[in-house]
């Protein structure tokens, strides 16, 4: 019964965003790599870098003026990654952007940049903390970034695309856990058009 009302909701939805935005949005889930720039850091002395192995994602903006609009993105690890080779780790990226999206025909470009942060999750044997929510076994270093990406939408339906898209984040102090402050994100995402 719970999943007849979720698939309800879901095509409710559906219906309701495609006629009543006029504006226009967008929603994708993606896939990436990430790489840093530099091998080692002679201030920490860690070879570690933020990237390595694949980065799955959801995004999603609101084009509130024709071609321009707000979005959000949230990228993570999809595995735990071995820090210096043995505290394990997962690197979680997010940010909110200003975006400039236009669509030729079933071509589409996007340009955006903002702010978010990245926050590395170092996991360990025990209890770190538990709250009203639960318990955590995991601490995390986070730090502010600046962000700027784009990506070409190639429409293969009416409403769904195709986009590869490339990153750069300027994280800041990111030096301070790893390599470098310079990290570069790669990927592909399948998505959904709502209103255009």
């Amino acid at each position: 019964m719970r999943k007849i009302g979720t698939v309800l909701l879901f095509f409710a939805c559906l219906a309701i965003g495609h006629s009543a935005f006029a504006q226009g949005i967008d929603f994708a889930f993606g896939v990436s790599a990430l790489k840093s720039t530099s091998n080692y850091n002679a201030s920490t002395g860690t070879t570690q870098q933020v990237g390595g192995g694949a980065f799955p994602g959801i995004s999603g903006d609101f084009l509130f003026k024709k071609d321009v609009g707000v979005q959000g993105e949230v990228y993570w690890r999809a595995t735990r990654n071995a820090y210096d080779g043995f505290q394990p780790f997962r690197p979680i990226l997010w940010d909110f952007n200003a975006i400039y999206a236009p669509r030729v025909g079933r071509v589409g470009g996007e340009l955006m940049a903002g702010i978010g942060a990245l926050s590395s999750r170092f996991y360990q044997n025990t209890i770190v903390s538990c709250g009203v929510t639960g318990c955590t076994n995991y601490v995390s270093s986070n730090h502010f970034d600046l962000h700027f990406g784009g990506g070409i939408k190639l429409y293969i339906m009416k409403s769904v695309f195709i986009r590869p898209e490339a990153h750069y984040y300027y994280v800041r102090n990111n030096d301070v856990d790893f390599t470098s402050n310079n990290v570069f994100r790669v990927g592909a995402s399948i998505g959904f058009s709502f209103g255009r």
